[in-house]
């Protein structure tokens, strides 16, 4: 991070938004939520509806496997779609659908849109296929489609009758796919033909039928109609094979929704593999709904008559949060798109925003450093006045991205909401709020039931601008349960290192400044050790960003006889910039200007590509595999 964002003072909140925030005193607040975090979240829980009220808010009793809301019955879906549609936005719009494909003009070919009330029926509709094959409550269905309605469709229905959900990001390999088949033992796959992504035909159908022959818990398959392109690779062997449309057409509308504990399985989500073999994630019921619902009020500052664009996708928690559950309990408009950010330009992301006059956006850091590539002139071509909060979450935004968001996306009044959280957090956990002063680069501080520090590997809180331990010191509702069919791999990940004190190790490399901003550094095996010396791959990336020419980059640590380890970089250069004999050299000596000597790369590579999982995180393991000749590990996660 360049030494001007970490030692400037804090910027003033942007004004229109303060003003008219849904939280207007932290401190208070937030004070109050972790002096009696059982109060404090009993209250919020009357922010959903239940079946059945909860006996008792918080068990501590097997911990670390802890429960929320014991005794309480709710669903999902009658927080999500049923209240709506019995009171006043049967007819609002819950969501609109905007396939990737344009016409010669450049405009989408395909839009569809549910009210409430359609998206109700659609939902019932599919919970009585389910039904049909046999799928109970408990029972696990994977879906691996592209983002499309029918995607969100089948995770509601699974949602209504107590089915748990296993999204698998569209695209995955063969492998992947087979792998969170089998270990989720899931009996029915939702799948697709096809889905189009970055001008591409991805040949969803051919992928699950090599996965699905090799798991012999899938009983049935269940296949949407969206390319038309059908490959002529052979059918699993025992799964019966079921067309969408087919299936739907003969389902009633009408199914009663099912009244579910509060700590009923609700999704499992695998992580994103970053660093190393992912995990099957398990989230239960009561506790994510009362955390979702009532942090993002706070941190999105959501608002009746809002529309949300997210360009997340499902098979990532945010795609679960942000798409679809979070702004559907809070009865407000959400976008789905399912391409590429640059199809068929780089504009397709800041048209969304003006046709639909999209007022709360959510991005990740890849994201924006991927289009800024492009420079100024896509994005002014459109009118984002509409928007009254950015978001931005996923890894670090560096500042000098940060800049470019709020000044050209954002017009400079825009409010920029960074937050860090994880697949197995649920909702954000540390944020900027619109009423907060905030520095570029930080995201800023611990949300309300959230206690965080930074410490040492013994457990004391590190001094300012030190790096150490990102911990949370307790409980929360919407934290995952358990690693599914691994609960000694959840106490020993998570638990173990800060047992003695109750803290949950959140695996990340963080500090806080003078000012009690949080700064995240990146992962713990993300920080390179050079002649004693510990250097964040964050902020060494930041440096090269920085510089005129760079749109992303990417370091690792390599061993070095002298320094222990020396840093490796790989840069993608912006749109238009052409690679030349002396530019490794001139980065180098950027890098060296802007965080000093010791940070300098050992080599600038030039790439056109880093690889990525599929919510963008940089998979730096992959690089420094390959640069040492190593077996890679699972790269089942990398996208395209």
């Amino acid at each position: 991070m360049s030494e001007q964002y970490l030692t400037a003072k804090a910027r003033p909140p942007y004004a229109k938004a303060a003003a008219t925030a849904n939280i207007q005193d932290y401190e208070t607040t937030y004070a109050t939520s972790v002096a009696d975090p059982k109060t404090y979240w009993a209250k919020a829980s009357t922010e959903i509806d239940w079946y059945q009220p909860w006996d008792k808010v918080f068990d501590s009793s097997d911990a670390p496997f802890y429960k929320w809301f014991v005794g309480g019955k709710t669903n999902m879906v009658l927080n999500a779609i049923d209240r709506h549609v019995a009171g006043r936005r049967k007819d609002q719009l819950a969501l609109i659908w905007e396939g990737e494909p344009c016409d010669a003009a450049g405009k989408p070919k395909e839009v569809r849109t549910f009210t409430y009330g359609e998206l109700q029926r659609e939902v019932n509709k599919f919970a009585n296929v389910l039904k049909l094959y046999g799928l109970q409550t408990g029972d696990v269905v994977a879906i691996y489609t592209g983002r499309c309605p029918e995607q969100a469709i089948a995770m509601l229905a699974c949602a209504k009758l107590g089915i748990v959900h296993n999204v698998v990001y569209g695209g995955l390999s063969v492998d992947a796919l087979k792998s969170r088949v089998e270990d989720s033992q899931a009996k029915l796959l939702v799948t697709a033909d096809g889905c189009y992504l970055a001008n591409k035909i991805v040949e969803l159908k051919h992928i699950a039928n090599e996965s699905v022959a090799q798991c012999p818990s899938v009983e049935t398959v269940i296949t949407i109609r969206r390319t038309g392109h059908l490959n002529n690779s052979p059918q699993p062997a025992g799964a019966k094979q079921v067309w969408w449309d087919v299936a739907m057409a003969i389902a009633s509308d009408e199914c009663e929704t099912v009244a579910l504990d509060a700590e009923s399985p609700f999704f499992i989500i695998y992580t994103s593999g970053s660093t190393g073999r992912p995990k099957g994630v398990l989230h239960t019921l009561g506790g994510y709904m009362v955390d979702v619902q009532h942090t993002l009020k706070n941190v999105l500052d959501i608002k009746d008559g809002d529309t949300l664009f997210c360009t997340s996708d499902a098979g990532w928690v945010v795609g679960h949060s942000i798409v679809l559950y979070g702004p559907l309990m809070h009865g407000i408009t959400t976008i789905m798109y399912e391409g590429g950010p640059a199809i068929p330009n780089p504009g397709r992301w800041w048209d969304i925003i003006e046709r639909y006059k999209v007022t709360l956006f959510f991005t990740a850091p890849t994201g924006v450093r991927g289009l800024m590539r492009f420079g100024d002139d896509w994005p002014n071509k459109y009118n984002k006045r509409s928007m009254r909060l950015m978001a931005c979450a996923g890894e670090p935004l560096n500042p000098e991205a940060w800049e470019w968001f709020n000044k050209v996306i954002g017009g400079g009044d825009t409010c920029i909401i960074d937050n860090w959280w994880q697949t197995e957090t649920a909702r954000p956990m540390i944020s900027n709020l619109p009423i907060l002063p905030l520095k570029p680069g930080s995201c800023n501080r611990a949300m309300h039931g959230i206690e965080i520090d930074v410490v040492d590997d013994e457990g004391n809180t590190v001094p300012a601008n030190a790096e150490g331990n990102l911990v949370i010191k307790g409980p929360w509702p919407g934290m995952l349960r358990t690693i599914y069919g691994d609960p000694e791999r959840y106490v020993s990940q998570y638990w173990s290192k800060y047992a003695k004190q109750g803290w949950y190790l959140t695996g990340d490399a963080a500090k806080f400044d003078e000012d009690g901003y949080l700064w995240v550094i990146g992962r713990t095996d993300d920080v390179i050790k050079v002649s004693g010396y510990r250097l964040g791959t964050a902020e060494v990336e930041s440096a090269l960003v920085s510089h005129p020419q760079v749109a992303e980059a990417a370091v690792i640590g390599l061993p070095h006889p002298v320094r222990g380890n020396a840093i490796h970089a790989y840069v993608i250069l912006k749109m238009g910039v052409e690679n030349h004999p002396g530019l490794p050299e001139e980065l180098r000596a950027h890098v060296g200007k802007v965080m000093g000597p010791i940070a300098k790369p050992e080599s600038v590579t030039i790439v056109s590509l880093l690889p990525k999982t599929r919510s963008g995180k940089i998979m730096r393991r992959v690089l420094k595999a390959r640069a040492l000749g190593e077996p890679e590990g699972d790269t089942s996660t990398i996208e395209g």
